[in-house]
């Protein structure tokens, strides 16, 4: 597994609206993989490989936004105000540091608030607020408020390390499936695997603020069929249960059956259960009942619907700074979704 690579994806910024450099990391990559690479007018990546049916063509969608803040105000000693690109559980942003991209260069920060030993007893037990947060960024008023801009956005800042089996990192969600995306494309060329059908590789913009990107690019390609890849909860550690886990890093990359946004075409289920147990690759069930995703973008942004199902890495502590997946899992969601695209032509697909 090419760890360099994933660790690039992983660290380059791209919040929310703000794709431009992970946009322009993927675009360094995949012309040679690709029989085309255009950019749409929203900032989807959209690489089309060619296959023997171009009438039913597939769709894979993996977003390239990671969930990031954006510059509310600055007061006159230079202290930032954030409003949130994306969903975050503020207590997660105690003790982090961030970049904020600004027009002059990006600038490293540190998420600030009131200090415990000053805290009043009912400030101590109260839950924390993102209105509690300000970013530092150690320079004086007069410096940031040159540098800054209302509207600049903010990412966090994690290094990609190696933990045992695993690797840690902010933004696995969703830089993992980028990654698996990538791979694939570049195995399906360097493999010289011929595709039943014609396949749209898509690398979206924004799903983290509400799924904008898909619906653009499903309306213009018209997927027949559609996966979806994302990350999704492994709650398997202490404290968990059969029935909060979802996923277990380690068991296999995860097919879902559904989630809060989507309920998955049986017959795609099928048919990427019967993908993998054919090449024994190792998979598990996945039912979210909270979160979302690209797939149902894919569903019901193509006239007359699409068949789809998504592909999911489990990952713990997702939304953190220190998102962990196995590196195992993302090899066993290469595999099948190579497997996936190439052969829909073996699937059943009467309704």
């Amino acid at each position: 597994m090419n760890l360099e690579r994933l660790a690039a994806v992983a660290t380059t910024p791209g919040a929310p609206g703000y794709e431009k450099p992970i946009r322009d990391l993927i675009l360094g990559s995949v012309t040679d993989w690709c029989d085309s690479v255009r950019v749409d007018n929203i900032g989807n990546v959209i690489c089309h490989v060619k296959g023997k049916n171009s009438d039913e063509p597939s769709m894979a969608a993996a977003h390239m936004d990671e969930i990031g803040f954006i510059v509310k105000s600055i007061d006159e000693r230079g202290f930032i105000r954030f409003a949130p690109l994306g969903g975050f559980d503020p207590k997660a942003l105690t003790a982090q540091r961030v970049i904020v991209h600004a027009k002059g260069g990006d600038l490293m920060g540190t998420m600030g608030g009131k200090p415990i030993h000053i805290m009043k007893p009912d400030e101590r037990g109260k839950a924390l607020d993102i209105t509690d947060f300000f970013i530092d960024l150690g320079l004086p008023g007069e410096q940031v408020n040159e540098l800054v801009e209302i509207g600049d956005p903010i990412t966090r800042w994690s290094p990609l390390v190696e933990v045992g089996d695993c690797v840690n990192c902010k933004s696995l969600d969703n830089r993992a499936s980028v990654f698996v995306l990538l791979e694939t494309l570049r195995e399906i060329a360097e493999e010289k695997i011929e595709l039943s059908n014609d396949f749209y590789a898509v690398f979206t913009v924004q799903e983290e603020v509400g799924l904008r990107g898909v619906l653009a690019s499903s309306l213009e390609i018209q997927p027949k069929f559609g996966i979806g890849l994302d990350t999704t909860i492994a709650f398997d550690g202490p404290g968990s249960s059969p029935d909060t886990k979802v996923t277990s890093l380690g068991d296999g990359t995860a097919i879902k059956i559904m989630d809060s946004s989507v309920i998955c075409d049986p017959r795609m289920i099928r048919y990427m259960k019967a993908q993998a147990d054919a090449a024994k690759i190792k998979w598990q069930p996945e039912v979210l009942t909270a979160g979302g995703t690209d797939t149902a973008g894919m569903q019901r942004n193509t006239p007359g619907g699409a068949i789809v199902g998504a592909i999911s890495i489990p990952t713990r502590n997702i939304h953190l700074s220190t998102e962990m997946s196995h590196k195992e899992d993302l090899r066993a969601s290469i595999d099948l979704l190579k497997l996936v695209v190439a052969n829909f032509d073996q699937g059943d697909w009467a309704i």
